[in-house]
C-alpha cells in the first residue's frame, strides 16, 4: 500500500496573486487525507538577489512607470515557445539552489502557481532527474504563452474558454481541468452581511463601496477617492491602501477635502481580513488582477474596473465584462458618475451579483488537490519540437 503523498508547491513573488494561490492550495493540502509532507516555497527565495530583483522589482517598476511597454512585451511574447529557450537558460543559470531543493525533496506531486518554477521542473522531468508529477495552476483568466511547458501532467485553468484554447493548440483535453483560480477558503459571501458591517464599524443603512490599492499599494486610490466625492447618493467608501504608508497619507489628504455628508470614507492601511471587507461590500473598485477578481467572484461581489494594466489585466477585464460582473471606467474622472448610476439601479446591481456568483469558483483549491490525489499512473505529456512549431504557427496566423 502506497503511503501519503509528498507535495511541493512552488510560487514566485512577482506580484501577490501567485503566492496567494499557492497558500490556498497549501491550506487544503494540510487538511486532506492521503497527503503527508507539504512544502510551500517561493521559488525566488532560492535564487540570487539580482535575479529576484529582475523578476519582482522590474515587474513592479514597469507597472508603475511603463505600463504601455509592459503591455507591448506581453503581446509580443504571447507566441508559443518564442522566448522559451532564452528564459530556460536564464532560469537554469540562476536557480541552482531551487533545483537542489527539488532533487532533495523528490516530491510525489509538484504544483506550480507561476511559470518560472514550472519551467524548471519541466526541464528536470525531461532529463529524468525527478519522477514527480507537474501540475500548473494558471492564476489569470487568460492564458499567456509563457505558461506553456515542454513536459507536464496537468493544467488547471480558470475558464472553459481557456481549456478550449489549450486543446486547440494541441494539448490533450483530458489533461486540462477547469478549476477556477484557487482562493483562500476564508473568502465567500457573508451569511449575515448587516452583522458583519456592524463588526467592521460600518453603517447598515447605506451601500458599501470597497476600493483597493492592491496589496503593495501602488494603485492611484487617491484619484478614485477624488472621483467618488461626486456621488449624489448616500454611501460609505472603504479604501484599503495596502503596504504603502505614503499611499495612505495621500488618500487621507484627499478624504480630508470631502465636504459633503452624503459620502463617508474609511481609510485602512494593509489588512489581514480582506475576506470580511469583500463580504461586507456591494461593489469593489479595483484593477482586475486575476486573484483579486477571483476573490471578488467568490464573494458574489460586482466590480468597477479602472485603468487595467495592459496585457493580462486587460484580458481579465474582457472576461469580467463579458460575464456581466463588472463595469469599466475608461476615464477615472467619471468613475463617481458611473458608480452612482450603478448603485441607483438596484435591479442591475443584483443581476451583476448573480453573475458573479455563477462565475465564482469557491472550491478551486479543493478541485486541484482532489484531482491530483486521484491520479496515480499518468505519464507526463511531452511536447516535441514538431508540435511546438505547429502551435506557434497556429498563433501566428490568428
Amino acid at each position: 500500500m502506497k503511503g501519503p503523498k509528498k507535495v511541493l508547491i512552488l510560487s514566485a513573488s512577482a506580484g501577490t496573486g501567485h503566492v496567494k494561490a499557492a497558500a490556498a492550495i497549501e491550506t487544503v493540502c494540510r487538511s486532506t487525507p492521503g497527503i503527508g509532507e507539504v512544502v510551500n516555497v517561493d521559488a525566488l527565495a532560492f535564487t540570487n538577489k539580482l535575479f529576484r530583483d529582475f523578476y519582482s522589482k522590474l515587474y513592479l517598476t514597469l507597472v508603475q512607470d511603463a505600463p504601455t511597454l509592459l503591455g507591448w512585451w506581453y503581446d509580443k511574447s504571447d507566441e508559443p515557445w518564442k522566448t522559451d529557450k532564452m528564459r530556460l537558460l536564464l532560469d537554469r543559470l540562476n536557480t541552482r539552489p531551487l533545483v537542489r531543493l527539488i532533487s532533495q525533496l523528490q516530491p510525489d506531486i509538484t504544483v506550480c502557481t507561476h511559470f518560472m518554477p514550472a519551467e524548471i521542473i519541466s526541464h528536470l522531468i525531461t532529463k529524468k532527474t525527478i519522477q514527480a508529477k507537474l501540475s500548473i495552476v494558471v492564476t489569470d483568466y487568460d492564458f499567456h504563452a509563457m505558461w506553456l511547458s515542454r513536459a507536464f501532467h496537468r493544467y488547471f485553468v480558470a475558464l472553459e474558454e481557456t481549456k478550449a484554447y489549450l486543446t486547440m493548440l494541441g494539448l490533450p483535453a483530458d489533461r486540462v481541468t477547469v478549476s477556477g483560480i484557487p482562493v483562500d477558503p476564508a473568502f465567500g459571501p457573508s451569511v449575515d452581511q448587516l452583522a458583519l458591517r456592524k463588526k467592521l464599524g460600518l453603517a447598515t443603512d447605506r451601500p458599501v463601496i470597497l476600493v483597493t490599492a492592491g496589496a503593495l499599494g501602488v494603485n492611484p486610490a487617491e484619484q478614485v477617492v477624488k472621483s467618488l466625492r461626486q456621488l449624489k447618493l448616500k454611501a460609505q467608501v472603504v479604501v484599503i491602501c495596502g503596504k504603502n504608508p505614503e499611499a495612505k497619507v495621500r488618500v487621507d489628504q484627499e478624504v480630508s477635502r470631502t465636504v459633503s455628508g452624503e459620502v463617508k470614507f474609511l481609510v485602512q492601511g494593509y489588512v489581514e481580513n480582506m475576506a470580511e471587507w469583500m463580504a461586507s461590500a456591494d461593489l469593489l473598485i479595483s484593477k482586475p488582477g486575476g486573484m483579486t477578481s477571483a476573490e471578488a467572484m467568490v464573494c458574489h461581489l460586482p466590480m468597477a474596473i479602472y485603468d487595467p494594466i495592459p496585457g493580462q489585466e486587460e484580458r481579465n477585464s474582457d472576461q469580467l465584462l463579458e460575464n456581466g460582473v463588472a463595469i469599466k471606467c475608461n476615464e477615472i474622472m467619471t468613475l463617481g458618475y458611473k458608480v452612482g448610476c450603478l448603485l441607483s439601479d438596484s435591479e442591475r446591481l443584483q443581476r451583476m451579483k448573480e453573475s458573479a456568483r455563477k462565475m465564482g469558483r469557491p472550491k478551486a483549491a479543493e478541485t486541484v488537490v482532489r484531482t491530483l490525489l486521484a491520479e496515480s499512473d499518468t505519464v507526463a505529456v511531452e511536447v516535441n519540437t514538431n508540435q511546438q512549431e505547429e502551435m506557434a504557427e497556429q498563433v501566428r496566423k490568428r
